[in-house]
């Protein structure tokens, strides 16, 4: 069989040849990849005595067309899966642990690693090459190079367990997140909903062979919409409970034992490798350093946000019981209250500025926002393979017009899409020898769709939700170092937040919305006067929303901090750690760790604390824009130098600090919250 995977893809910039991919090619190009990446490592140990170059340098630069078949299997898997593909994914996924083990468990590569370890102090090497050096270092360490027989063993079992187990866990995710379906058939039941949202819902009531009725999904743009904006209280109610009970009913799609698999194994594996838990393991390779130091870091928000977050759900329950004569507010009137009192305060509501915010119009002035700070332009090209026609490609070129990247864009839901908004990877950058190999990078979201009479018309938490994912996109596309394995988001995980949460800032800057935010129909401007309402209303309810994302953190802190053996039952252990930080009563029913994929089944475990870290970063960071004003390009130029070109070639405190010239502070954080006075 001709597998276009194992041959040089006669593709512009040797992109991935999707025309010409099909499920059945992926397998044996899996399998042909690792033989080609095990002569590799061979070659490697042939080598008589060992140096940097023929060993650190040389693995660095090892297995490089498997990464680059296994990077679009598995992001197809997230964006664009079947069935067949998730059957392969069962049997791809076991391969490539095994061969990762197959390294990390080696013992003469290892002693050959140690070796040059060993002589660090007596090599002359570059600070990128002693990061290298220390990763490799420890790369091995931490997956069990210095375990023995038995041991070894039993961390290739563990390592393939966990592989199937996280598999499992998004597949029921997906699964369960597809096959709900609520449809509506009075256009009465329906009242508050905007007539875009309407359209929005009778299409897909069209699209699954309802017609006349409205469908409500549990896909971003259908759900978030009607749980905001919907009067009938039954409806959010039927919503909510549908998401939040999402694999914990008990049937073939529960999530609750898998969870409990998963911790089970983690934490095996980090004491079969010496740590107290997988925590431990997790942060030592973290800015924040052990479980206490995050502990430490959540309390001192915590302390911050709750008495503030108390206050704001003590005005909306005075607020709803004023408005409708609620005498309890539920977890289902949230969104919903939240909104109206904000548009009470604020003369204020995302309908009100979704017409300003076309897709095409914002991806444009993310792009402008990108030009002015660093250079960079995109120009589409229609040659590049795409994996579905919803997705676009881009040249990235920068200042000087010499070729940069390759930028893919996907935008709507689908069946064969995972929720969330994600940035992520095709091709890493490096230097091989003198030649820069520049990288392929994409963003997914989930957008509001366009109807048959409007196009796709974002709501201002959507444009966020875009430049952070563009963010991403930067530290990946702008990336300049020497070796793949340290470049671009190659970085410690609670600094990897940093260029994306920065980036959300300039949608709050008229200088920026001025460039792309016109009214999709009369072209209008979008007026000062509702900027003004966006940066006023950005503090509202901002000690609420801290406090939901210290939950989050402090839950997976809970789960893998500790020996989860005496977790019995995940509703009761997730109740007993939220209940600190639970301001409404919690729902019967619903649990949120079944539905967590950010620490079940992406990289999160042990770091969803990284956001609220970054955060910090990214508000003093910022608060050196605003002060040299926002597209000052010196400030500009230090930030893609020391941030976004740099990756992981030193220690983030090291890069943070050449860029902002000290350490970062926490009150600008807290200012910008409204969690201090200024």
């Amino acid at each position: 069989m001709n597998n276009p995977l194992l041959a040089d893809f006669a593709t512009p910039f040797d992109t991935a040849p999707f025309d010409q991919i099909t499920p059945n090619h992926f397998l044996p190009a899996i399998k042909a990849a690792i033989a080609e990446a095990k002569e590799d490592i061979s070659k490697i140990k042939a080598e008589a005595l060992p140096t940097f170059e023929n060993t650190i340098e040389a693995l660095d630069g090892s297995g490089k067309r498997l990464g680059i078949i296994a990077g679009i299997f598995f992001n197809l898997n997230s964006a664009e899966t079947n069935e067949e593909i998730q059957l392969l994914a069962r049997e791809i996924s076991p391969l490539l642990t095994e061969h990762g083990n197959d390294i990390l468990l080696d013992q003469e590569l290892f002693h050959r690693v140690a070796q040059v370890f060993e002589q660090k102090s007596q090599l002359e090497l570059s600070p990128e090459q002693v990061t290298l050096l220390d990763k490799t270092y420890k790369s091995f360490v931490r997956n069990g190079a210095k375990l023995k027989g038995d041991k070894a063993d039993q961390l290739r079992k563990i390592d393939q367990e966990l592989a199937q187990k996280s598999l499992k866990y998004g597949e029921n995710l997906l699964a369960e997140t597809n096959k709900y379906v609520h449809f509506v058939d009075q256009e009465s039941d329906l009242d508050g909903i905007p007539d875009g949202i309407k359209e929005a819902a009778a299409q897909i009531a069209e699209e699954k062979e309802q017609p006349g009725k409205w469908a409500f999904t549990l896909d971003y743009p259908s759900y978030i919409p009607a749980m905001t904006y919907a009067k009938n209280r039954a409806l959010r109610q039927t919503l909510f409970m549908a998401s939040g009970s999402r694999c914990a009913k008990g049937d073939e799609l529960d999530n609750q034992e898998i969870i409990k698999n998963i911790l089970k194994l983690r934490h095996d594996r980090a004491v079969l490798l010496g740590y107290k838990s997988h925590a431990d393991f997790v942060l030592e390779e973290r800015m924040a350093k052990s479980p206490d130091q995050v502990i430490s870091f959540l309390d001192a928000l915590l302390e911050k946000a709750k008495p503030k977050a108390k206050s704001e759900i003590k005005e909306l329950e005075a607020f709803a019981k004023e408005l409708d004569g609620l005498e309890e507010l539920k977890k289902w009137d949230f969104a919903y209250y939240s909104e109206l009192l904000k548009k009470e305060k604020y003369s204020l509501d995302d309908e009100l500025l979704r017409p300003y915010f076309q897709l095409e119009k914002v991806i444009e002035g993310v792009f402008q926002t990108a030009e002015k700070l660093f250079g960079i332009t995109f120009t589409p090209r229609k040659d590049i393979p795409l994996y579905h026609k919803d997705v676009t490609a881009y040249e990235v070129t920068d200042k000087d017009g010499k070729y940069l990247s390759v930028f893919y864009a996907d935008f709507f839901p689908r069946p064969g899409k995972r929720n969330g908004a994600w940035m992520t990877s095709y091709k890493g950058q490096s230097m091989k020898g003198e030649v820069d190999v520049r990288p392929h990078v994409s963003i997914v979201c989930n957008f509001t769709k366009p109807t048959k009479s409007k196009p796709s018309l974002l709501t201002f938490n959507e444009v966020t939700t875009l430049f952070h994912e563009f963010g991403h996109a930067l530290h990946g596309m702008m990336a300049k170092g020497r070796y793949e394995s340290l470049s671009g988001t190659s970085v410690f995980w609670d600094f990897v937040e940093l260029p994306s949460q920065i980036f959300e800032n300039w949608c709050y800057e008229k200088e920026c919305l001025d460039q792309f935010a016109r009214h999709y129909e009369t072209g209008e401007k979008i007026p000062e006067e509702l900027i003004e309402k966006i940066k006023k209303a950005s503090n509202f309810q901002q000690g609420y929303q801290t406090l939901r994302q210290i939950s989050f953190a402090l839950l997976d802190m809970a789960y893998h901090s500790k020996d989860p053996s005496d977790i019995i039952s995940i509703p009761d252990f997730e109740e007993k750690v939220m209940k600190a930080t639970d301001l409404l009563h919690k729902v019967p029913g619903t649990l949120m760790s079944t539905s967590f994929s950010h620490i079940f089944q992406g990289g999160y475990s042990s770091g969803y604390y990284s956001y609220k870290w970054a955060e910090v970063l990214d508000a003093d960071a910022f608060e050196l824009f605003q002060e040299k004003g926002v597209f000052d390009k010196a400030t500009a130029d230090s930030f893609a130098k020391n941030i976004l070109s740099a990756g992981g070639s030193e220690h983030p405190s090291i890069l943070y600090k050449r860029f902002r010239g000290r350490e970062p502070e926490q009150n600008a954080l807290l200012k910008r919250a409204g969690l201090i006075s200024e």
